[in-house]
């Protein structure tokens, strides 16, 4: 899926007018019904089965608040179906508004911008839930997954919760991401897909309940390890491209530790300073070509990069600089290219620098406990997102290394060093 860009100066976008706010539409049967169609020949493809756990508790007209886990884009589809034929808004990126919001709105999605405060938001679910008497369907993660587990929810789905005051129900998805990971450019494998819809809380358990209870209760639904669920189903896949964009995901070599020389082809992912490499099998672990597999789980992998990643921002080392294109959103007319620039990421946050010294915005480090980040995003390049309600900076790295993931790592732990005070601590010990 491809994005409307254009070029235009720096000071031109910053002068375009202030983007209207509307009103969430409730979406109609024919809406409905078409997307739902839409659907049908994907969830054919994938033999798409789905088990529905205490649903007869939820009244046929009861609006609620659907969650759902965020693997790939075959997800709205699985909703669209098994949710069929309730009305429901769905929570998404603004940019998914870009060039279609005419389309985007009767469908009834409520545009969000990721990891920003939002009290737009708030107002525009509680109108849906209150006056349009809709459900809504939210990917309480943000982004999709890199490495197949569950990424960080935000500690205010509890209060959002029980401000909407609605049942709760939940929808996890089975084989989504083996069928398409992030990492592997869109390309398809043969993986069967199934969901579990269940009915998490009711609207007394969701009064009774602290925001805090709520949270605990709902983060065991988002539990999960999708490479460890190929594993135990036995899983076969054989498609020979399997392992390529891996290297996007596993930036680190744990054989000699540089980064960002990995590189990934058909089945195996190679550092390309020491040469040690790894096969990912047909049923998703990884083994060593030569010598010891350092880590036979891509998870564990990804986890000790964290690790890593936290070691740094501790001791006072981590740094990015990296050389980026950059496109701005301030409406949802286009995607505006307005020129090269420098990112820059410490532990006092995001510093984006560029259009010939006429751009300079900064970000703390508490702004977000996450980061908007993506691999091929809308078929431009992989991408890492800053900015606020007034725009949206979209940073395209332009020298490779694959930056992409370590910086959303360090986001999501300097996020939690700063909340801590570890931070603060490590500054007074250097």
């Amino acid at each position: 899926m491809k994005i409307k860009t254009a070029v235009m100066n720096y000071e031109d976008v910053l002068a375009l007018p202030e983007q209207k706010h509307n009103k969430p539409k409730k979406p109609g049967m024919l809406f409905r019904t078409l997307l739902r169609v839409l659907s049908a020949g994907d969830l054919r493809a994938t033999q798409f089965t789905c088990r529905k756990l205490g649903m007869e508790k939820l009244g046929e007209n009861e609006p609620c608040l659907i969650l759902m886990n965020h693997s790939s884009f075959i997800d709205l589809k699985i909703a669209a179906t098994v949710l069929y034929p309730r009305p429901f808004n769905i929570v998404c990126t603004s940019d998914g508004f870009v060039g279609k919001e005419w389309l985007m709105r009767n469908l009834g999605c409520i545009p969000t911008c990721k990891f920003c405060s939002d009290s737009t938001l708030v107002r525009d679910m509680l109108y849906a839930v209150r006056t349009l008497k809709s459900s809504i369907l939210m990917y309480p993660e943000a982004s999709y997954t890199f490495d197949g587990t569950a990424t960080p929810l935000p500690d205010t789905i509890g209060k959002c919760v029980k401000m909407l005051g609605v049942p709760v129900v939940m929808i996890r998805t089975y084989g989504a991401f083996a069928r398409d990971p992030l990492y592997n450019g869109l390309r398809l494998r043969k993986v069967k897909v199934s969901a579990d819809m269940e009915y998490a809380l009711s609207a007394e358990e969701v009064k009774a309940l602290s925001p805090q209870e709520i949270n605990e209760r709902l983060s065991g639904y988002f539990d999960f390890d999708n490479f460890r669920w190929q594993q135990e189903q036995n899983i076969r896949i054989d498609e020979p491209f399997r392992a390529e964009g891996l290297n996007r995901v596993l930036y680190k070599c744990p054989h000699c530790g540089t980064e960002g020389k990995m590189h990934s082809s058909g089945a195996t992912v190679k550092c390309d300073e020491c040469g040690k490499a790894y096969e990912l099998t047909e049923y998703g672990c990884l083994c060593a070509l030569d010598g010891e597999t350092e880590f036979s789980h891509v998870p564990d992998w990804y986890r000790w990069e964290r690790e890593c990643v936290r070691e740094e921002l501790l001791n006072g080392t981590y740094d990015l600089t990296a050389a980026v294109d950059i496109c701005m959103m301030v409406d949802r007319k286009c995607i505006y290219r307005v020129g090269e620039g420098v990112l820059h990421h410490d532990r006092d946050g995001f510093r984006l620098t560029g259009c010939e010294g006429r751009l300079e915005y900064s970000q703390k480090p508490t702004a977000s406990y996450g980061l908007y980040s993506d691999y091929f995003w809308y078929e431009l390049g992989d991408m890492i997102c800053i900015g606020d309600k007034k725009a949206l900076y979209y940073c395209f790295p332009k020298d490779g290394g694959d930056v992409v993931a370590k910086t959303r790592l360090a986001a999501e732990e300097l996020y939690k060093l700063v909340h801590s005070g570890s931070i603060q601590e490590a500054e007074h010990t250097i």
